[in-house]
Order: C-alpha cells, then structure tokens, then sequence
C-alpha cells in the first residue's frame, strides 16, 4: 500500500542513470528515488528513461524492482541504493566523506551522500544524479564530480593538481565529442581542458547556457589528492539561468507509475 507523504513535509529527489555499455555507450534516466526524513519513506518508480532506454537498448529492469510500472516505498532506503555507500563502520568511512566535502561528525544521510558522490560502483553500469532545484528566479545550483580526467593530457591532469578551491572554472559547448556529439568541457582560466560534466546534464546544461550565456559560472568546490579515485578528485560547483526551461521535466524524467 502506497503511503503519501504529508503535507508540508521535504521531499527529495535523486534520479538513477543506466548506460548502455555493450553499444551505444549511451545513458539513460532509468529511475526516480523520493525521499522524505521524518517519517522515514523511500519511493522508487521507473521513469520515461526506462522505457526509451528499453527501446533501444535492451535494458534489462532491476531485480528488486522488477515491474516497470511498479511503485515501491520502503521505510529503509533500497539496498541497490544503500549498497552505493559505504558503511560508516568501515575504518576509512572519514576519508570517504572528507572527499565528499561533507561532514564527518554528524550522522550519514543517504541521500546527500547519493547526491554527491553518485553512487558509482566500479560493478554495474549505473550513477546516481540529484535533482536540480529551479529558484523562483529562475537560478540553480549544482555540484557534480568532474568526468574524464583520466583521458585528458598529462599537463592538464598536473594541472588539476594546483587547483584552489574556489578558483574560477571555464564552461564551454563541444559539439563534436567523438563519444556523445554535444558535451559540457571545464577548463582551467588558463585554458587547460581537464574534463567534462556528467553526460546525463548535459542538456539542462546546454539549455541554461543558451537561455542566458552571462548568467553561468563554474568553480572549484573541492581538489582531492592523489590518492582519492580519480572520480573524485575534482569536486565542481556550477551557477546558471534559465527563463522558461524547468529543469530534468521530459519526458525522459515522467515517472512511469
């Protein structure tokens, strides 16, 4: 049985993103995670992504969720969720969440730890990406860990180890990404290409920096070390506008149940 949330009461939302390694390397928005704190509820659906991702790429359904339109709330987060942070118990449980940028003394939340680090798992082919909140002027802002450092060049990876937090960050359009067609670059103030934005903002990114091109801006939120996963070296806060474009609202993103 379904339990709806009370009124008044915070929700989130943290979106689940598939690719399609075996070949288009594409990905997908497959599922939609709401939570609220107080009581505690978690709601997974499938959304449009799922279906789509279906259609042209054989995407086979979670085994814990296996009906596509199925709608499943919990009073624990999911364990395919769960299983995408590692356990507080564990001796480098700090370290995890000093690369995170996130508090060490406090008790984890789930869904902010989600919300940051994606949830990658070096044994599935799925991330998790927060929900970007549209302010009622139209502004946003979002975090997201920089892509592709490993195949940028030496130089521009040393340079990742210079950056400060705080230092200002190049956002640019590429058009002809040999993997993707159109892509989100960082580059340094000094013209260094160091890497990209996760592929599954790209468009809300590309629409905030065609809608209002002086209105967007990217800055180191964190430089981890050396011996952080290269997935989480460079923490990158970006600031944008858009007019008339509401944020992850295709069809890609309408929940199936």
């Amino acid at each position: 049985m379904i339990q709806r949330v009370a009124e008044g009461a915070e929700r989130r939302t943290v979106f689940l993103a598939w690719q399609d390694k075996a070949l288009t390397r594409q990905w997908f928005p497959v599922g939609q995670l709401d939570a609220v704190a107080d009581p505690a509820e978690y709601r997974f659906r499938y959304i449009g992504g799922a279906k789509r991702a279906r259609e042209e790429a054989a995407y086979p359904l979670l085994p814990d969720f296996p009906d596509i339109r199925g709608d499943y709330t919990s009073p624990r987060i999911f364990p395919v969720f769960r299983n995408r942070i590692i356990s507080p118990n564990r001796p480098d449980f700090g370290e995890y969440m000093r690369n995170l940028g996130l508090p060490e003394d406090s008790a984890p939340d789930p869904i902010e730890i989600l919300t940051v680090s994606g949830g990658r798992r070096v044994t599935d082919f799925y991330e998790v990406f927060p929900k970007i909140v549209k302010r009622e002027d139209g502004g946003f802002t979002c975090r997201f860990f920089l892509h592709g450092l490993r195949h940028v060049n030496p130089a521009a990876s040393a340079r990742v180890d210079s950056l400060q937090e705080g230092e200002t960050l190049y956002v640019t359009l590429e058009l002809t990404n040999p993997a993707t067609g159109v892509a989100v670059q960082i580059q340094t103030e000094d013209y260094h290409m160091i890497g990209w934005s996760p592929r599954y903002l790209v468009e809300d990114l590309v629409k905030a920096m065609a809608d209002s091109p002086h209105c967007y801006h990217a800055r180191v939120a964190r430089v981890n070390p050396d011996s952080a996963p290269v997935n989480y070296r460079l923490l990158v806060e970006m600031d944008g506008r858009w007019r008339e474009h509401e944020p992850m609202s295709g069809e890609d993103y309408e929940p199936l149940a």
